[in-house]
């Protein structure tokens, strides 16, 4: 998470969304950086929204803007795949050796997942209290221009982003099945992806 306190901005972490780039990138120019542990550079909206928010607004009075990231849902978890099968992770509970990506995905939807393919959900991440996509700024990954344009105009600085956290290439084919399946069961994932911008 990475606050900009004189522009009244905070960017709030959605794992596996190059957020590790952005930070490399703007975490000098940033007010705050939160880095560890990782579920308070992770936090969430509602996590945000119950601890930091209220304690900006006293410290500062004003109401701080807040931007994210989210990734088309396929594309995400194949990232988190990919990342997970990374050598030094071979023999791990969370390694996915041994698994193919539908594999991975058919375990992933279900209710209780296998710690493999437990990686949490970026609409859960993007959602206030009331399931409604809870950030001002919501932008595609893959609208990276679009994201660069608007921080850079935001924060009156020209942005190069580093090439970081790169997971190991990974067959990640999806079979139409199990994507129909993904599809029904995480389609505020995919919807909040819809209503992103471009």
């Amino acid at each position: 998470m990475l606050v900009f306190w004189k522009e009244g901005l905070v960017f709030l972490a959605v794992p596996k969304t190059g957020t590790t780039a952005l930070e490399g990138a703007l975490a000098p120019r940033a007010s705050m950086v939160l880095r560890d542990p990782a579920h308070l550079k992770h936090s969430p909206v509602y996590r945000y929204r119950r601890f930091l928010h209220p304690f900006f607004k006293q410290a500062g009075g004003q109401e701080m803007e807040t931007l994210a990231v989210i990734r088309e849902p396929v594309d995400w978890l194949a990232s988190w795949y990919r990342y997970r099968h990374r050598e030094d992770l071979a023999g791990h509970p969370n390694s996915t050796r041994g698994h193919s990506f539908d594999d991975f995905v058919g375990e992933y939807i279900k209710g209780k997942p296998a710690p493999w393919a437990e990686v949490g959900s970026q609409a859960r991440f993007l959602q206030d209290g009331e399931g409604k996509q809870g950030v001002t700024y919501l932008f595609r990954y893959e609208a990276q221009p679009r994201l660069i344009a608007f921080l850079e105009e935001r924060l009156g600085m020209q942005i190069t982003l580093p090439r970081l956290n790169v997971s190991p290439p990974v067959d990640v084919a999806l079979s139409p099945g199990v994507e129909a399946r993904l599809r029904r069961k995480c389609a505020a994932d995919f919807a909040f992806w819809e209503q992103a911008q471009t």
